[in-house]
């Protein structure tokens, strides 16, 4: 199930996904363990395929919608 977000919205992660994608020029795969189940970050872009570029404390990451949930603040 495909959600719709909104660039400014903070989102949670509701499951880690198998690896994690930078939001660089030149991304990099690392290991989900960068982030924590339950991390929140901000939808700062979106990109083909349901990926969101998502803020978090240490970097930013590709994320795909099914791996998020909006947060009410």
């Amino acid at each position: 199930m495909s959600q719709e977000f909104n660039i400014g919205a903070t989102v949670r992660i509701t499951a880690l996904p198998t690896y994690l994608k930078t939001a660089e020029p030149m991304p990099m795969l690392l290991s989900p363990s960068r982030l924590e189940l339950g991390a929140i970050g901000l939808i700062t872009d979106r990109k083909p395929g349901n990926y969101w570029v998502v803020k978090f404390d240490r970097s930013s990451f590709l994320i795909e919608d099914r791996y998020l949930e909006v947060v009410d603040r």
